[in-house]
């Protein structure tokens, strides 16, 4: 029987899921493998009845520079129980498969590590590689390389909120844009600074002070009165999802009048609302408290980006993860993830070295705040108040000095 690949893809999906996954069936193909595609992500594994298809030359031709994903993804997670009592194992040694490839992000880096552990443990011969995917960008690649999908994402976030930017010019309002990234804002500020925003709000900001609601709205009101200064009666305002993740602000929502749905943990459900909606919401009663005329609509951005074509730059980057795959494979690697670096060389990330000892995740990446990228954005791009504008504010709001940017993060 000819030697087999597997390919699974988990989690959410990113732009330059298919360039991975079927440039992975190109290079296997053309060195005489079999490769199979998984559809239902780790779901697929713990069935009987596995839903599998072969991917030949002329589909993943097809579909290697497609947004989506052929293969049909879920946030399945498996726990100890599906281990002991559901994994199908008759699905790899029926198939001779030496290979299962895993394209997600962390949780997806995570459970492909216990599967390694675990085909290890019932001495079956298969490796694993996994390839690090989320718009997010919050996998902790070495030198700052970014996870595939992101630059997509930014691209198609970045044109979204250029036109929503002329429309606030257009129309003299503001715009306030959420954009996704529940542990990292580096989408919003990646967005923020392609689009010369004059506010942009991210978690990390608030490395000086607690984050709290009141905050980031000051935050943002800070910006609307210092174009007010300077003649200016539009903008947009960027936020990270994140921002309403965070426990202290999502209860202060809540006592604001926000009316959330909760899980039976009695959680707050805050990916069912919109983000861009519930901000706006805030500043409008915000707005009208402080009688400043100025009107404002919410965007989201989020769904409308992950499954977009992938830009150039992920097509390559997705080809060269691909061809990356087979090389630490036939250098004999596993349970490790491919890294790529600006040159194209090749080398592997063992998720047992990226993992925290004790929760066995792997803990995201942030923005570095005082890195030159955040830095300049805030000193040269993003507009707000400062002492020298305090007289000139009088007129907007009594207390200027509660708006002044850096004393509200204690900069």
């Amino acid at each position: 029987m000819k030697d087999s690949i597997i390919i699974l893809c988990g989690g959410g999906p990113a732009p330059g899921m298919n360039s991975v996954s079927m440039s992975v069936a190109k290079t296997f193909l053309r060195k005489g493998y079999r490769v199979i595609g998984l559809h239902g992500g780790y779901s697929g594994l713990f069935k009987k009845e596995a839903q599998i298809e072969d991917l030949d030359f002329f589909k993943a031709d097809r579909y290697f520079n497609r947004g989506g994903s052929y293969l049909q993804m879920s946030r399945f997670k498996p726990t100890d129980k599906d281990f002991e009592e559901n994994f199908n194992l008759d699905l790899f040694k029926d198939n001779n498969i030496k290979l299962l490839v895993t394209i997600g992000g962390d949780d997806t880096a995570s459970t492909a590590n216990r599967i390694s552990k675990f085909l290890a443990a019932k001495n079956y011969p298969i490796a694993n590689i996994h390839c690090p995917k989320t718009i997010d960008n919050d996998l902790p690649l070495p030198n700052n390389t970014p996870t595939f999908g992101y630059n997509s994402a930014k691209n198609e976030g970045a044109h979204i909120a250029r036109t929503i930017y002329e429309d606030a010019r257009t129309s003299g309002n503001w715009l306030i844009i959420s954009a996704m990234g529940r542990s990292c804002g580096s989408l919003a500020l990646g967005i923020g600074e392609a689009t010369h925003c004059p506010m942009t709000v991210i978690p990390e900001m608030f490395n000086n002070t607690e984050m709290t609601l009141d905050k980031i709205i000051k935050l943002s009101l800070s910006a609307i009165i210092k174009r007010k200064i300077n003649g200016i009666g539009y903008g947009t305002i960027v936020a990270a999802e994140g921002l309403f993740h965070n426990d202290t602000v999502a209860k202060e929502a809540a006592d604001a009048g926000v009316h959330f749905s909760y899980d039976e943990h009695g959680h707050p459900e805050l990916g069912k609302i919109s983000k861009a909606v519930l901000f706006n919401d805030l500043l409008e009663k915000e707005f009208k408290k402080l009688g400043l005329k100025v009107k404002s609509r919410p965007v989201e951005i989020g769904y409308d980006v992950r499954c977009q074509d992938p830009v150039a730059y992920d097509l390559t980057y997705c080809t060269e993860l691909a061809m990356g795959v087979y090389q630490l494979f036939s250098e004999g690697k596993t349970g490790c993830m491919v890294y790529v670096d600006s040159f194209g060389n090749v080398s592997p990330l063992y998720l047992s070295d990226l993992q925290d000892p004790e929760t066995g995740k792997i803990p995201p990446r942030v923005v570095d705040i005082k890195s030159g990228t955040a830095v300049n954005y805030y000193n040269y791009i993003a507009d707000y108040l400062t002492e020298e504008d305090y007289e000139a504010a009088k007129k907007y709001v009594a207390n200027p000095e509660d708006y002044d940017f850096k004393k509200i993060l204690g900069w």
